[in-house]
């Protein structure tokens, strides 16, 4: 998955993520209208992401189960 693929995938409900900021070059602060919590990325769009990566980003820092991870891929 690209940074761009995974931007578009937490965008979508139920994350429904915006950007409430943007830092220099890759540095971006997102905020869910959903109620999920405020979560950081620092990826360029072009950059392959780690299955690694994604997955603790939606279970950890998001706090979504891995069961609910899967369905929303």
């Amino acid at each position: 998955m690209t940074g761009r693929q995974f931007n578009r995938l937490i965008k979508r409900a139920p994350l429904s993520y915006s950007v409430a900021r943007r830092g220099g070059g890759s540095h971006t602060t997102w905020a869910s209208e959903a109620g999920y919590p405020v979560i950081h990325t620092a990826f360029h769009d072009n950059q392959q992401l780690p299955p690694g990566l994604v997955r603790k980003i939606l279970v950890k820092d998001i706090g979504l189960k891995v069961e609910e991870a899967l369905a929303i891929l």
